[in-house]
């Protein structure tokens, strides 16, 4: 499978390499884990990379993050796992391919649903359910965020054991226990179905947080390209707010560990979207507390950085935007042993020039 963007009148296409990069980027991955998933080497993985975001016109990390999703290569609870066959080879952190078209589609107002972007909760009818213990919680979790595709034993036992699986074979008697914790009262069925590649949460009975924060990033997304900012804005804001804490706060095992890194760099990602659709509609002070919580949440991200100080420069404060550029270019400095990128460098410049800072900037990828 290829990737291709179309650019004025040329197709852009990246190869089977650069697509698995690209995917391992969207899961949230560091460079040195997926150079360990590729086999090859770290220096190897910024090139490609670089690569990526030069083919696609892209700024940044954050952005290549936000393609791999608008482009449908990751889809929510598709992060890296175990397993033979996959687009990253057979590495420790291998990935399946992506389920097809249609697969996660949910039916309007589910009974049961399930929330993973803070402690792992459940609800049957908006009465919460008793999940059990922690492992038995971790396997539900998996599911949830594996929504619509199956889950083989093997799988579980990797994502939540990791090295140090359970001497019996314990992940049918969880998934029994969580079919009686799902069960509707008299119904005949369970949410839980096994199949031949294993377990899996039907999609039509189930709602999950993380499948509706995707959805309002789609619509923010149809409404910018309808010219409608304050549309994406509330649309982004409606996901934020799906967010209660530390996702999968507390859960054991690798794949959970995987899945919270992801999502909250996606949480980042809605953010700057979200501030950056704000600056573009004049919303400069609306903006500043979050940008400015999040810059010290975040001090070496330059996009949050050029933000901020483009919000604070468009709200007369010229001498707090270029304190914020020193600031940053010394935890640059001294944490990384870098200077400040294009963006941010730009942004300085236009500042102290004191031109119209409106004009061809922006904070991060739309």
């Amino acid at each position: 499978m290829t990737i291709t963007k179309t650019t004025g009148r040329q197709a852009v296409t990246l190869g089977r390499q650069e697509r698995d990069v690209l995917y391992a980027v969207g899961c949230g991955l560091r460079d040195d884990e997926i150079a360990t998933a590729l086999a090859i080497p770290e220096e190897a993985v910024a090139g490609h990379l670089a690569r990526i975001l030069a083919a696609l016109g892209l700024r940044d990390r954050a952005a290549a993050i936000v393609h791999a999703f608008d482009c449908g290569l990751v889809a929510p609870g598709r992060g890296p796992r175990r397993q033979a066959t996959s687009p990253l080879g057979a590495g420790p952190l291998a990935a399946s391919p992506l389920p097809p078209a249609g697969t996660a589609r949910h039916t309007p107002g589910p009974r049961l649903r399930i929330s993973v972007l803070g402690p792992l909760r459940a609800w049957r009818d908006g009465q919460p359910l008793d999940l059990g213990h922690l492992r038995q919680q971790a396997v539900l979790a998996a599911l949830a965020l594996c929504l619509g595709r199956s889950v083989s034993r093997q799988e579980l036992t990797d994502g939540v054991w990791g090295e140090e699986p359970p001497n019996t074979n314990v992940v049918p008697v969880y998934i029994y226990r969580l079919r009686k914790a799902l069960h509707a009262g008299g119904g005949p069925d369970s949410v839980i179905e096994r199949d031949r590649s294993g377990y899996r949460l039907l999609p039509g009975a189930v709602g999950v947080d993380v499948a509706r924060v995707e959805e309002l990033v789609t619509a923010a997304g149809a409404a910018e390209r309808a010219g409608d900012l304050a549309e994406a804005v509330r649309a982004c804001a409606q996901a934020l707010d799906l967010f209660r804490g530390e996702p999968l706060a507390g859960q054991p095992g690798p794949f959970a560990e995987l899945e919270r890194l992801r999502l909250t760099e996606r949480r980042i990602v809605i953010v700057q979207r979200k501030l950056d659709w704000q600056l573009r509609l004049g919303q400069h002070a609306e903006a500043i507390a979050e940008l400015s919580a999040l810059a010290v949440a975040q001090p070496l991200n330059e996009p949050v950085a050029a933000m901020l100080m483009r919000a604070l420069y468009l709200s007369g404060r010229q001498g707090d935007a270029l304190t914020v550029y020193d600031r940053t270019r010394r935890r640059l400095a001294d944490d990384l042993g870098v200077s400040p990128g294009r963006l941010l460098r730009h942004t300085h410049r236009t500042i102290l020039r004191g031109d119209d800072i409106r004009l061809g900037l922006t904070g991060t990828a739309r």
